[in-house]
Protein backbone atom coordinates (compact mmCIF):
# COMPACT_ATOMS: atom_id res chain seq x y z
CA UNK A 1 0.00 0.00 0.00
CA UNK A 2 2.81 2.33 0.75
CA UNK A 3 3.74 1.93 -3.02
CA UNK A 4 0.00 2.81 -4.18
CA UNK A 5 0.47 5.98 -1.56
CA UNK A 6 3.73 6.96 -3.81
CA UNK A 7 1.97 6.73 -7.09
CA UNK A 8 -0.71 9.02 -5.12
CA UNK A 9 1.71 12.10 -4.74
CA UNK A 10 2.83 11.09 -8.19
CA UNK A 11 -0.82 11.63 -9.77
CA UNK A 12 -1.07 15.10 -7.36
CA UNK A 13 2.36 16.22 -8.98
CA UNK A 14 1.23 15.56 -12.49
CA UNK A 15 -1.52 17.21 -12.31
CA UNK A 16 -0.15 20.42 -10.77
CA UNK A 17 1.96 20.76 -13.56
CA UNK A 18 -0.50 20.01 -16.17
CA UNK A 19 -2.23 23.48 -14.44
CA UNK A 20 0.33 24.98 -15.24
CA UNK A 21 1.01 24.57 -18.63
CA UNK A 22 -2.64 23.48 -19.89
CA UNK A 23 -6.11 25.55 -19.23
CA UNK A 24 -7.36 22.11 -17.48
CA UNK A 25 -8.43 24.07 -14.16
CA UNK A 26 -8.81 27.16 -16.09
CA UNK A 27 -10.83 29.57 -13.27
CA UNK A 28 -10.02 27.24 -9.84
CA UNK A 29 -8.87 30.18 -8.31
CA UNK A 30 -12.76 31.65 -8.42
CA UNK A 31 -15.11 29.27 -7.62
CA UNK A 32 -14.16 25.53 -6.95
CA UNK A 33 -16.34 22.32 -6.74
CA UNK A 34 -14.77 19.54 -5.61
CA UNK A 35 -17.39 16.36 -5.41
CA UNK A 36 -16.78 12.83 -3.54
CA UNK A 37 -18.61 9.80 -4.51
CA UNK A 38 -18.07 6.39 -4.77
CA UNK A 39 -18.76 3.68 -7.10
CA UNK A 40 -18.53 -0.35 -7.62
CA UNK A 41 -16.25 -1.46 -9.98
CA UNK A 42 -17.54 -5.32 -11.12
CA UNK A 43 -14.74 -7.84 -10.97
CA UNK A 44 -15.59 -11.93 -11.73
CA UNK A 45 -14.03 -14.95 -10.36
CA UNK A 46 -13.50 -15.51 -5.95
CA UNK A 47 -9.61 -14.97 -6.37
CA UNK A 48 -9.99 -11.74 -6.64
CA UNK A 49 -8.48 -10.01 -3.85
CA UNK A 50 -10.59 -7.82 -1.61
CA UNK A 51 -13.88 -8.53 -4.07
CA UNK A 52 -17.17 -8.69 -2.59
CA UNK A 53 -20.46 -7.56 -2.24
CA UNK A 54 -21.21 -4.03 -1.32
CA UNK A 55 -24.88 -1.56 -2.16
CA UNK A 56 -25.42 -2.58 -5.49
CA UNK A 57 -25.24 -6.33 -4.61
CA UNK A 58 -22.65 -6.89 -6.86
CA UNK A 59 -19.26 -8.40 -6.82
CA UNK A 60 -16.66 -5.59 -7.00
CA UNK A 61 -13.87 -4.02 -5.77
CA UNK A 62 -15.01 -0.37 -4.46
CA UNK A 63 -13.42 3.07 -5.92
CA UNK A 64 -13.43 6.65 -4.03
CA UNK A 65 -12.37 9.32 -6.01
CA UNK A 66 -12.77 13.63 -5.89
CA UNK A 67 -12.88 15.51 -8.47
CA UNK A 68 -12.81 19.21 -9.18
CA UNK A 69 -14.88 21.31 -11.08
CA UNK A 70 -14.98 24.83 -12.12
CA UNK A 71 -17.33 27.26 -14.24
CA UNK A 72 -15.24 27.03 -17.42
CA UNK A 73 -13.40 23.56 -17.30
CA UNK A 74 -14.92 19.91 -16.73
CA UNK A 75 -13.97 17.69 -13.80
CA UNK A 76 -10.66 16.29 -13.37
CA UNK A 77 -9.68 13.89 -10.82
CA UNK A 78 -7.95 15.19 -7.78
CA UNK A 79 -8.02 12.18 -4.98
CA UNK A 80 -8.53 8.18 -5.61
CA UNK A 81 -8.59 5.18 -3.26
CA UNK A 82 -9.19 1.48 -3.81
CA UNK A 83 -11.04 -0.15 -0.98
CA UNK A 84 -12.69 -3.51 -0.73
CA UNK A 85 -15.83 -4.21 -2.14
CA UNK A 86 -18.24 -4.73 1.15
CA UNK A 87 -16.72 -1.71 2.67
CA UNK A 88 -19.32 0.89 3.42
CA UNK A 89 -19.16 4.57 1.35
CA UNK A 90 -17.59 6.83 4.45
CA UNK A 91 -14.53 4.53 5.14
CA UNK A 92 -11.31 6.58 5.11
CA UNK A 93 -13.60 9.33 3.22
CA UNK A 94 -12.14 12.00 5.58
CA UNK A 95 -8.80 11.12 4.62
CA UNK A 96 -9.45 11.80 0.86
CA UNK A 97 -11.11 14.75 1.49
CA UNK A 98 -8.46 15.60 2.79
CA UNK A 99 -5.88 14.73 0.22
CA UNK A 100 -8.36 16.42 -2.41
CA UNK A 101 -8.36 20.19 -0.88
CA UNK A 102 -4.54 19.89 -0.12
CA UNK A 103 -4.34 18.92 -4.17
CA UNK A 104 -6.26 21.55 -5.15
CA UNK A 105 -4.66 23.91 -2.63
CA UNK A 106 -1.75 23.53 -4.59
CA UNK A 107 -3.55 23.91 -8.06
CA UNK A 108 -4.50 27.30 -6.80
CA UNK A 109 -1.70 30.00 -7.52
CA UNK A 110 -2.33 32.28 -4.31
CA UNK A 111 1.31 33.47 -4.79
CA UNK A 112 0.38 35.20 -8.07
CA UNK A 113 -2.50 36.97 -6.89
CA UNK A 114 -2.97 39.97 -5.08
CA UNK A 115 -6.47 39.01 -3.69
CA UNK A 116 -7.12 35.90 -1.92
CA UNK A 117 -8.61 32.96 -3.77
CA UNK A 118 -12.13 32.20 -4.05
CA UNK A 119 -14.43 29.99 -1.67
CA UNK A 120 -14.52 26.27 -2.28
CA UNK A 121 -17.68 23.89 -2.14
CA UNK A 122 -17.24 19.95 -0.91
CA UNK A 123 -20.68 18.20 -2.77
CA UNK A 124 -21.72 14.76 -1.48
CA UNK A 125 -24.52 12.54 -0.85
CA UNK A 126 -25.98 11.37 2.38
CA UNK A 127 -23.28 8.56 3.03
CA UNK A 128 -20.72 10.99 3.43
CA UNK A 129 -23.19 13.18 6.17
CA UNK A 130 -20.96 12.76 8.85
CA UNK A 131 -18.87 14.36 11.56
CA UNK A 132 -15.22 13.08 10.61
CA UNK A 133 -16.00 14.45 6.48
CA UNK A 134 -17.14 17.63 7.33
CA UNK A 135 -14.59 18.53 9.97
CA UNK A 136 -12.14 17.82 7.44
CA UNK A 137 -13.78 20.19 4.71
CA UNK A 138 -13.75 23.11 7.28
CA UNK A 139 -10.74 22.12 8.67
CA UNK A 140 -8.97 22.89 4.87
CA UNK A 141 -11.35 26.05 4.48
CA UNK A 142 -14.18 24.75 2.60
CA UNK A 143 -17.73 24.83 2.61
CA UNK A 144 -19.88 22.04 2.50
CA UNK A 145 -22.76 21.18 0.51
CA UNK A 146 -24.16 17.26 1.85
CA UNK A 147 -27.42 15.52 1.14
CA UNK A 148 -28.85 14.64 5.10
CA UNK A 149 -31.02 11.41 5.78
CA UNK A 150 -34.29 12.26 6.78
CA UNK A 151 -33.69 11.26 10.14
CA UNK A 152 -36.48 12.68 13.37
CA UNK A 153 -34.53 15.82 14.09
CA UNK A 154 -34.17 16.38 9.92
CA UNK A 155 -38.52 15.49 9.39
CA UNK A 156 -39.12 17.53 12.76
CA UNK A 157 -36.84 20.79 10.90
CA UNK A 158 -39.06 20.34 7.74
CA UNK A 159 -42.31 20.29 9.33
CA UNK A 160 -41.70 23.48 10.94
CA UNK A 161 -41.10 25.31 7.66
CA UNK A 162 -44.11 27.79 7.03
CA UNK A 163 -45.79 27.52 3.74
CA UNK A 164 -45.41 30.12 2.22
CA UNK A 165 -42.12 30.40 2.39
CA UNK A 166 -41.69 27.40 -0.43
CA UNK A 167 -40.84 28.73 -4.05
CA UNK A 168 -40.96 26.88 -7.24
CA UNK A 169 -37.62 26.25 -9.39
CA UNK A 170 -36.82 24.99 -12.85
CA UNK A 171 -36.79 21.56 -12.54
CA UNK A 172 -38.30 18.78 -15.07
CA UNK A 173 -41.13 19.33 -17.09
CA UNK A 174 -41.22 22.98 -15.70
CA UNK A 175 -42.26 26.23 -17.77
CA UNK A 176 -41.68 29.86 -17.03
CA UNK A 177 -43.94 32.11 -17.24
CA UNK A 178 -43.22 35.56 -18.74
CA UNK A 179 -46.19 37.57 -17.09
CA UNK A 180 -45.23 36.42 -13.62
CA UNK A 181 -41.56 36.01 -14.37
CA UNK A 182 -42.06 33.07 -12.19
CA UNK A 183 -41.52 29.81 -12.88
CA UNK A 184 -44.85 26.95 -12.93
CA UNK A 185 -43.39 23.89 -11.88
CA UNK A 186 -44.30 20.98 -9.52
CA UNK A 187 -40.91 21.18 -7.42
CA UNK A 188 -40.55 24.10 -4.78
CA UNK A 189 -37.82 24.44 -2.44
CA UNK A 190 -37.26 26.02 0.57
CA UNK A 191 -34.58 26.92 3.98
CA UNK A 192 -34.44 26.68 7.62
CA UNK A 193 -32.06 27.15 9.70
CA UNK A 194 -30.24 24.05 11.20
CA UNK A 195 -27.51 22.88 13.33
CA UNK A 196 -25.73 19.62 12.94
CA UNK A 197 -23.83 17.19 14.87
CA UNK A 198 -25.68 18.80 18.12
CA UNK A 199 -25.95 15.57 20.27
CA UNK A 200 -22.19 14.72 19.46
CA UNK A 201 -20.18 15.72 23.21
CA UNK A 202 -17.00 15.61 21.86
CA UNK A 203 -17.13 17.59 18.62
CA UNK A 204 -18.31 20.99 18.34
CA UNK A 205 -21.67 21.46 16.75
CA UNK A 206 -22.06 22.81 12.79
CA UNK A 207 -24.17 25.74 12.47
CA UNK A 208 -25.78 26.16 9.04
CA UNK A 209 -28.61 25.89 6.86
CA UNK A 210 -30.75 22.81 5.69
CA UNK A 211 -32.32 23.39 2.31
CA UNK A 212 -35.12 21.48 1.08
CA UNK A 213 -36.56 20.50 -2.28
CA UNK A 214 -39.79 18.85 -2.33
CA UNK A 215 -42.12 17.08 -4.88
CA UNK A 216 -45.31 15.85 -5.24
CA UNK A 217 -45.21 11.76 -4.19
CA UNK A 218 -46.43 9.81 -7.73
CA UNK A 219 -46.98 7.33 -5.81
CA UNK A 220 -48.70 7.87 -2.80
CA UNK A 221 -49.40 5.90 0.39
CA UNK A 222 -52.44 4.77 2.00
CA UNK A 223 -54.71 7.28 4.72
CA UNK A 224 -52.95 6.34 7.94
CA UNK A 225 -55.42 4.69 10.37
CA UNK A 226 -54.83 7.24 13.72
CA UNK A 227 -57.39 10.19 11.73
CA UNK A 228 -57.71 8.63 7.91
CA UNK A 229 -55.60 11.74 6.91
CA UNK A 230 -52.85 11.35 4.32
CA UNK A 231 -48.89 13.00 6.32
CA UNK A 232 -47.14 15.97 4.80
CA UNK A 233 -44.33 13.34 3.97
CA UNK A 234 -47.61 10.53 2.43
CA UNK A 235 -48.09 13.10 -0.34
CA UNK A 236 -44.78 15.01 -0.91
CA UNK A 237 -41.31 13.60 -1.55
CA UNK A 238 -38.46 16.09 -0.20
CA UNK A 239 -34.47 15.68 -0.31
CA UNK A 240 -32.56 18.09 2.12
CA UNK A 241 -28.68 18.71 2.23
CA UNK A 242 -26.92 20.93 4.99
CA UNK A 243 -25.06 23.15 3.66
CA UNK A 244 -22.39 26.04 5.66
CA UNK A 245 -21.94 28.49 2.38
CA UNK A 246 -23.12 32.13 2.86
CA UNK A 247 -26.95 33.12 1.91
CA UNK A 248 -25.52 36.30 0.40
CA UNK A 249 -23.23 34.07 -2.19
CA UNK A 250 -26.03 31.23 -2.82
CA UNK A 251 -29.36 31.88 -2.01
CA UNK A 252 -31.75 29.26 -1.66
CA UNK A 253 -32.65 28.80 -5.22
CA UNK A 254 -28.86 28.92 -6.52
CA UNK A 255 -28.33 26.44 -3.43
CA UNK A 256 -30.79 24.04 -4.49
CA UNK A 257 -29.29 24.16 -8.69
CA UNK A 258 -25.60 23.81 -7.35
CA UNK A 259 -25.81 21.16 -4.92
CA UNK A 260 -27.38 18.98 -8.05
CA UNK A 261 -24.73 19.73 -9.76
CA UNK A 262 -22.81 17.14 -7.46
CA UNK A 263 -24.44 14.79 -10.33
CA UNK A 264 -21.21 15.47 -12.48
CA UNK A 265 -19.56 12.90 -10.84
CA UNK A 266 -21.76 10.20 -12.23
CA UNK A 267 -20.15 11.22 -15.73
CA UNK A 268 -16.42 10.88 -14.45
CA UNK A 269 -17.01 7.36 -12.82
CA UNK A 270 -19.04 6.33 -16.26
CA UNK A 271 -15.97 7.60 -18.31
CA UNK A 272 -13.46 5.88 -16.35
CA UNK A 273 -15.56 2.61 -16.88
CA UNK A 274 -15.80 3.57 -20.46
CA UNK A 275 -12.05 2.92 -20.72
CA UNK A 276 -9.21 2.03 -18.37
CA UNK A 277 -11.89 0.84 -15.09
CA UNK A 278 -13.77 -1.68 -17.68
CA UNK A 279 -11.92 -4.08 -15.87
CA UNK A 280 -9.79 -4.37 -12.78
CA UNK A 281 -6.65 -6.89 -14.62
CA UNK A 282 -4.77 -8.29 -11.62
CA UNK A 283 -5.48 -10.55 -8.92
CA UNK A 284 -3.41 -8.44 -6.59
CA UNK A 285 -5.59 -5.66 -4.52
CA UNK A 286 -2.58 -3.47 -4.62
CA UNK A 287 -1.93 -4.24 -8.08
CA UNK A 288 -5.57 -3.01 -8.74
CA UNK A 289 -5.38 0.15 -6.98
CA UNK A 290 -2.26 0.97 -8.72
CA UNK A 291 -3.68 0.68 -11.85
CA UNK A 292 -6.84 2.70 -10.43
CA UNK A 293 -3.64 6.09 -9.91
CA UNK A 294 -3.02 5.00 -13.83
CA UNK A 295 -6.16 5.30 -15.13
CA UNK A 296 -6.89 8.64 -13.18
CA UNK A 297 -3.91 9.57 -14.16
CA UNK A 298 -4.35 9.00 -18.08
CA UNK A 299 -8.04 10.57 -17.58
CA UNK A 300 -6.11 13.92 -16.52
CA UNK A 301 -3.93 13.49 -19.61
CA UNK A 302 -6.31 13.29 -21.70
CA UNK A 303 -8.42 16.00 -20.31
CA UNK A 304 -5.26 18.24 -20.41
CA UNK A 305 -4.72 17.05 -24.02
CA UNK A 306 -8.05 18.34 -25.35
CA UNK A 307 -8.06 21.34 -23.56
CA UNK A 308 -5.24 22.87 -26.29
CA UNK A 309 -7.43 22.19 -28.47
CA UNK A 310 -10.11 24.86 -28.25
CA UNK A 311 -13.59 24.97 -26.58
CA UNK A 312 -15.17 21.95 -28.53
CA UNK A 313 -13.52 19.15 -26.88
CA UNK A 314 -12.98 21.09 -23.68
CA UNK A 315 -15.64 18.79 -21.87
CA UNK A 316 -15.50 15.80 -24.54
CA UNK A 317 -15.46 11.97 -22.86
CA UNK A 318 -12.46 10.42 -22.75
CA UNK A 319 -13.85 8.00 -25.59
CA UNK A 320 -14.06 10.89 -28.04
CA UNK A 321 -10.92 12.51 -27.03
CA UNK A 322 -9.59 9.19 -28.01
CA UNK A 323 -11.11 9.13 -31.18
CA UNK A 324 -10.27 12.63 -32.57
CA UNK A 325 -6.90 13.31 -30.99
CA UNK A 326 -5.35 10.08 -29.64
CA UNK A 327 -5.81 7.15 -32.43
CA UNK A 328 -4.57 9.50 -35.57
CA UNK A 329 -4.97 7.60 -38.97
CA UNK A 330 -1.42 9.07 -39.95
CA UNK A 331 1.92 8.06 -41.26
CA UNK A 332 4.81 8.68 -39.78
CA UNK A 333 8.17 9.54 -41.51
CA UNK A 334 11.51 10.33 -40.98
CA UNK A 335 13.85 12.33 -43.09
CA UNK A 336 17.29 14.31 -43.00
CA UNK A 337 16.34 14.46 -39.46
CA UNK A 338 12.71 15.37 -39.63
CA UNK A 339 9.67 14.21 -38.75
CA UNK A 340 6.36 13.95 -41.10
CA UNK A 341 2.90 13.18 -40.00
CA UNK A 342 1.22 12.60 -42.92
CA UNK A 343 -2.37 13.07 -42.39
CA UNK A 344 -5.64 12.41 -44.73
CA UNK A 345 -6.21 15.10 -47.27
CA UNK A 346 -10.25 15.03 -45.75
CA UNK A 347 -9.45 14.81 -41.70
CA UNK A 348 -12.23 16.83 -40.01
CA UNK A 349 -9.71 17.34 -36.87
CA UNK A 350 -6.12 18.14 -38.36
CA UNK A 351 -6.44 22.22 -36.94
CA UNK A 352 -7.20 20.56 -33.34
CA UNK A 353 -4.75 17.98 -33.58
CA UNK A 354 -1.96 20.60 -35.09
CA UNK A 355 -3.03 22.92 -31.84
CA UNK A 356 -2.65 20.34 -29.60
CA UNK A 357 1.14 18.79 -30.44
CA UNK A 358 4.38 20.30 -29.33
CA UNK A 359 4.64 23.27 -29.67
CA UNK A 360 7.85 22.46 -31.92
CA UNK A 361 5.43 20.93 -34.07
CA UNK A 362 4.53 23.00 -37.58
CA UNK A 363 2.58 22.26 -40.45
CA UNK A 364 4.58 22.67 -43.88
CA UNK A 365 1.59 22.44 -45.82
CA UNK A 366 -1.92 23.02 -44.61
CA UNK A 367 -4.28 19.92 -45.29
CA UNK A 368 -2.01 17.42 -45.67
CA UNK A 369 0.92 17.00 -43.31
CA UNK A 370 2.78 18.37 -39.60
CA UNK A 371 6.13 18.08 -39.37
CA UNK A 372 9.10 19.19 -37.09
CA UNK A 373 10.90 22.20 -37.23
CA UNK A 374 13.76 21.43 -39.34
CA UNK A 375 16.99 21.16 -37.45
CA UNK A 376 20.67 22.28 -38.87
CA UNK A 377 22.34 19.66 -40.69
CA UNK A 378 25.77 17.79 -39.22
CA UNK A 379 28.41 17.59 -41.73
CA UNK A 380 29.19 14.17 -42.26
CA UNK A 381 33.18 14.69 -41.35
CA UNK A 382 32.52 16.89 -37.95
CA UNK A 383 34.23 14.05 -35.84
CA UNK A 384 37.39 14.53 -38.15
CA UNK A 385 37.53 18.12 -38.23
CA UNK A 386 39.88 20.36 -35.92
CA UNK A 387 38.86 22.04 -33.24
CA UNK A 388 37.62 25.76 -33.41
CA UNK A 389 40.43 28.60 -33.43
CA UNK A 390 39.38 29.58 -29.53
CA UNK A 391 39.48 25.67 -28.60
CA UNK A 392 42.36 25.47 -29.97
CA UNK A 393 44.52 28.82 -28.48
CA UNK A 394 42.53 27.96 -24.75
CA UNK A 395 45.01 26.91 -22.16
CA UNK A 396 44.65 22.84 -21.22
CA UNK A 397 43.84 22.27 -18.05
CA UNK A 398 46.44 21.31 -15.57
CA UNK A 399 47.17 17.83 -14.76
CA UNK A 400 47.74 16.40 -11.66
CA UNK A 401 49.20 13.25 -9.98
CA UNK A 402 45.71 12.67 -8.49
CA UNK A 403 43.62 12.79 -11.55
CA UNK A 404 46.72 11.41 -13.77
CA UNK A 405 46.57 7.67 -11.45
CA UNK A 406 42.95 8.17 -11.77
CA UNK A 407 42.99 8.22 -15.39
CA UNK A 408 45.23 5.56 -16.34
CA UNK A 409 43.92 3.24 -13.49
CA UNK A 410 40.58 2.85 -14.67
CA UNK A 411 39.34 0.90 -17.44
CA UNK A 412 40.03 1.22 -21.52
CA UNK A 413 38.12 0.03 -24.41
CA UNK A 414 40.45 0.24 -27.23
CA UNK A 415 39.63 -1.86 -30.39
CA UNK A 416 36.86 -3.67 -29.12
CA UNK A 417 39.11 -5.33 -26.28
CA UNK A 418 38.73 -5.00 -22.81
CA UNK A 419 42.43 -3.52 -21.43
CA UNK A 420 42.56 -3.20 -17.61
CA UNK A 421 45.43 -0.92 -16.35
CA UNK A 422 47.58 -1.28 -13.47
CA UNK A 423 48.58 1.03 -11.49
CA UNK A 424 52.26 2.34 -10.77
CA UNK A 425 54.77 0.25 -9.13
CA UNK A 426 55.02 1.61 -5.69
CA UNK A 427 59.12 2.40 -6.62
CA UNK A 428 58.51 3.99 -9.90
CA UNK A 429 59.02 7.83 -9.21
CA UNK A 430 55.80 9.53 -10.64
CA UNK A 431 56.12 11.94 -13.58
CA UNK A 432 57.80 15.06 -13.09
CA UNK A 433 56.14 18.10 -14.54
CA UNK A 434 57.42 21.68 -14.82
CA UNK A 435 55.73 25.36 -15.58
CA UNK A 436 56.50 27.44 -18.16
CA UNK A 437 55.37 30.13 -19.43
CA UNK A 438 51.96 28.98 -17.79
CA UNK A 439 51.69 26.24 -19.83
CA UNK A 440 52.14 22.54 -18.31
CA UNK A 441 54.73 20.36 -20.49
CA UNK A 442 55.91 17.13 -20.06
CA UNK A 443 59.52 15.90 -19.53
CA UNK A 444 61.17 13.82 -22.02
CA UNK A 445 61.48 10.65 -21.56
CA UNK A 446 63.69 7.66 -22.86
CA UNK A 447 61.89 4.81 -24.88
CA UNK A 448 60.24 2.49 -22.18
CA UNK A 449 61.85 -0.81 -21.55
CA UNK A 450 60.46 -4.35 -21.45
CA UNK A 451 58.72 -4.48 -18.45
CA UNK A 452 57.40 -8.13 -16.66
CA UNK A 453 53.60 -8.85 -16.34
CA UNK A 454 53.78 -7.40 -12.85
CA UNK A 455 54.89 -4.20 -13.93
CA UNK A 456 53.85 -3.49 -16.76
CA UNK A 457 53.22 0.26 -17.48
CA UNK A 458 49.54 1.03 -17.40
CA UNK A 459 49.84 3.35 -20.11
CA UNK A 460 50.91 0.97 -23.08
CA UNK A 461 47.78 0.63 -25.35
CA UNK A 462 48.11 -3.16 -26.68
CA UNK A 463 46.21 -4.72 -29.56
CA UNK A 464 47.12 -8.89 -29.88
CA UNK A 465 47.82 -9.31 -33.19
CA UNK A 466 48.95 -12.53 -34.69
CA UNK A 467 50.54 -13.72 -31.11
CA UNK A 468 52.48 -10.83 -31.09
CA UNK A 469 52.14 -7.36 -29.30
CA UNK A 470 52.81 -4.33 -30.80
CA UNK A 471 52.55 -0.68 -29.53
CA UNK A 472 49.56 1.62 -30.87
CA UNK A 473 49.97 5.23 -31.13
CA UNK A 474 46.98 6.56 -28.95
CA UNK A 475 44.49 9.11 -30.50
CA UNK A 476 44.03 12.52 -29.85
CA UNK A 477 40.78 11.46 -27.13
CA UNK A 478 43.44 8.85 -25.29
CA UNK A 479 46.34 11.16 -25.09
CA UNK A 480 48.00 10.58 -21.71
CA UNK A 481 51.12 11.60 -19.57
CA UNK A 482 53.46 8.21 -19.33
CA UNK A 483 55.78 7.86 -16.20
CA UNK A 484 59.28 7.13 -17.15
CA UNK A 485 60.14 3.75 -17.58
CA UNK A 486 63.74 3.49 -15.90
CA UNK A 487 63.03 0.78 -13.00
CA UNK A 488 64.58 1.44 -9.88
Amino acid sequence: FGHVRQLDAVAARVLVGLGEQTPVVAGVDEYALVDADDTIVEVHGHAKQGAGFGYTKVRGLNALIATVTTKQAAPVIVAHRLRKGSCGSPRGAARLVADALATLKRLRATDNRAEPPGPVLLRADSAYYGHAVVAAALRAGAEVSVTVRLDKKVKAAITAIAEDAWQTIDYTDAVYDEHTNTWISRAEVAETPFTAFGSKKKSTPVPGRLVVRRIPDLNPKTKTECDGQATLFDTWRFHAFFTTTNPDTLDTVAADKTHRGHAIIEQVHADLKNSALAHLPSGKFCANAAWLVLACIAFNLSRAAATLTGPNLAKATTATIRRKLIAVPARIASSTHRLTVHLPTSWPWENRMDRTVHPRLRTTRPGQHLTTQPTPARPRNQCNKLRSEAERNAAPKPTTIKTQARTHARHRRIGGSRIKGRRYPSHTPPTRLHQQHGQHHEQPHPPPVAASSRHEPCHAALTETGGHARRRRPSRSQTMIRPRASLI
